[in-house]
């Protein structure tokens, strides 16, 4: 991630972003949602709350949550995400890597033309920042750069958990989408 001067950092992980995340990954039919971050202390936090709505009282409490934080998978690194989405693909395939961003880009990709390719079965890895967003190296080696979500207003500065409901919307929902 980078903070609002631009240094790449390591930003910290909300119990928000993780329900709603997750919630959100569960109603699309998401395989897994991969929480990354090289912070141990982020990393325990993660699995304390996992554990509270998988096996805690949480699962009790709400089944449906559990279902939801059940796909959520912790690593280290991004690396460490494309390999074990590599070694569950049946081709031992690494999975093509989607940025997102609010930033124009010269090379993007639109939601309609994602949409088409997630068809093919072949692994996809859509990449999602917070704080201010993406570092440039992390979106220049990715394999697409999705186009910015847009709104009415000039303002474009959604959270990720509102970011990630509405790409998952445009690509994978059952609304009818434009071109």
């Amino acid at each position: 991630m980078v903070n609002k001067s631009g240094d790449v950092i390591a930003s910290a992980v909300t119990n928000l972003d993780l329900h709603d995340i997750s919630r959100a990954a569960k109603t699309y039919g998401v395989k897994s949602f991969y929480v990354v971050t090289p912070l141990k202390d982020q990393s325990e936090l993660v699995k304390r709350i996992i554990s509270h709505w998988t096996h805690g009282a949480g699962a009790t409490y709400n089944p449906k949550r559990r279902q939801a934080l059940e796909l959520i998978r912790i690593k280290e690194s991004l690396e460490g995400a494309i390999d074990e989405i590599r070694s569950g693909s049946a081709a031992d395939e690494a999975p093509k890597t989607v940025v997102t961003s609010a930033r124009n880009s010269r090379r993007v990709i639109g939601f309609s033309k994602l949409r088409r390719l997630l068809q093919n079965g072949k692994p996809y890895l859509l990449i999602f920042g917070t704080a201010w967003g993406l570092s440039d190296d992390l979106i220049s080696g990715a394999d697409y750069t999705l186009e910015p979500v847009r709104g009415v207003a000039d303002y474009n500065h959604l959270s990720v958990r509102s970011a990630a409901a509405v790409i998952l919307d445009r690509l994978v929902g059952r609304g009818k989408m434009d071109g």
